[in-house]
C-alpha cells in the first residue's frame, strides 16, 4: 500500500514536471526580454500567441518620456517589406499593435528604440515570431487539458509499475485508461480544438507534419502495440514500460513545434488568381449589361 502510494505521488509529480516544461519551453510562450534603456534595466515580455484575429498589443515598459519607440513587423517568410509602427506612450509604456491575422497565421517583428538619437533593436540579433489562432471554446479545451493530463499521468504509472512488478493485470489496467484518456484528448477534443484554433481537423500524417498531432499519433501506436503484446511476449511489464518511456518522450517535446503554418505565398496566388479571374469576367459583364439596354 505504502509502494503503491509512493509511484503515484512519483508519477504525479513527473507528469506535472513535463506539463511545466512543455509550457515554459514551447514557442508560443512569451519571449523574455532584457534591455538597458536609459541606464535602467528593464525585464518584460514579448507575446508569441495571440487568440483571435483581432490586433494584438505589444508594450515596452519604459517611464523615460524622451524614449521613443518602433514596433517593426512583417508577415512570416515572405518578401514583404518591413513595416514601422511608432509606438504610443500609455502611462509608464509604449505601445503599438500587430495587425490581426487568419488563423495559423504569424508574424515576426522585433522594437526599435530611440534613446537621445541612439537606436537599437529589441531583442538583439533576432526577432520574435506570434502565431495567431481562432478561439478555442472552454468546452473544448478543458477536457482537452485533463484527458491529457490523465494520459500521461497514467502512462508514468504504468512505467513505474516495473518497480512494484504486480501481476499483468494491474499494468494492464493502467494501460487502458491510458489510451482511454489519449483517445479522448488527442483524437476527439484535441481535433476540435485544432478545428476551431487553425481550421482543420487533423494535420499530422498523413495529411501533414504538424507535430503536435503526430507525437500523439505516435504515443497512441506505442500503447497499442503494447497491449497487443501483453499476450505475445514473455515479458509483457517491458512493453509497458517501453510505451511509457515512448510517451514521456514526446511529451517533451515542447508545445506547438512545427505547429500549423499559414503559407502566405501560397496564399496570395490564390488570391491573385481569384482577382485574375474576376478582372476576366468583368467585361462579359459589362456586355451582357448593354445588350439588356
Amino acid at each position: 500500500m505504502k509502494k503503491n502510494f509512493l509511484l503515484w505521488t512519483l508519477a504525479v509529480i513527473i507528469t506535472l514536471a513535463s506539463a511545466f516544461y512543455q509550457r515554459v519551453t514551447g514557442p508560443t510562450y512569451p519571449k523574455r526580454v532584457r534591455a538597458i534603456i536609459n541606464g535602467t534595466e528593464i525585464k518584460f515580455k514579448l507575446p508569441r500567441t495571440h487568440g483571435g484575429q483581432d490586433a494584438q498589443p505589444v508594450a515596452l515598459p519604459v517611464g523615460n518620456a524622451g524614449v521613443k519607440a518602433f514596433l517593426v513587423w512583417k508577415r512570416y517568410k515572405t518578401n514583404d517589406d518591413w513595416t514601422y509602427v511608432p509606438m504610443q506612450r500609455r502611462n509608464d509604456s509604449l505601445i503599438a499593435n500587430l495587425p490581426g491575422q487568419p488563423p495559423a497565421g504569424k508574424l515576426e517583428y522585433f522594437l526599435v528604440v530611440d534613446e537621445n538619437g541612439v537606436k537599437y533593436t529589441i531583442p538583439e540579433n533576432e526577432t520574435v515570431v506570434i502565431r495567431f489562432k481562432g478561439k478555442v471554446p472552454l468546452w473544448v479545451l478543458i477536457p482537452h487539458i485533463i484527458a491529457m493530463f490523465l494520459a500521461m499521468l497514467f502512462s508514468t504509472r504504468t512505467g513505474l509499475e516495473i518497480f512494484s512488478k504486480s501481476d499483468v493485470s494491474k499494468y494492464k489496467k493502467y494501460a487502458y485508461w491510458t489510451i482511454a484518456f489519449l483517445f479522448v484528448g488527442g483524437f476527439i477534443f484535441g481535433p476540435i480544438m485544432q478545428k476551431y484554433a487553425f481550421g482543420e481537423f487533423w494535420t499530422g500524417v498523413p495529411f501533414g507534419y504538424d507535430l503536435t498531432d503526430n507525437k500523439t499519433l505516435i504515443a497512441m501506436l506505442g500503447w497499442l502495440a503494447a497491449v497487443y503484446m501483453f499476450k505475445k511476449s514473455s515479458k509483457p511489464l517491458n512493453w509497458a514500460v517501453f510505451a511509457s518511456v515512448l510517451t514521456f518522450a514526446m511529451y517533451m517535446i515542447p508545445h506547438s513545434v512545427l505547429g500549423s503554418e499559414l503559407d502566405y505565398n501560397k496564399l496570395d496566388k490564390q488570391k491573385n488568381k481569384t482577382k485574375v479571374e474576376q478582372t476576366a469576367k468583368q467585361p462579359e459583364q459589362s456586355k451582357e449589361f448593354i445588350n439588356k439596354k
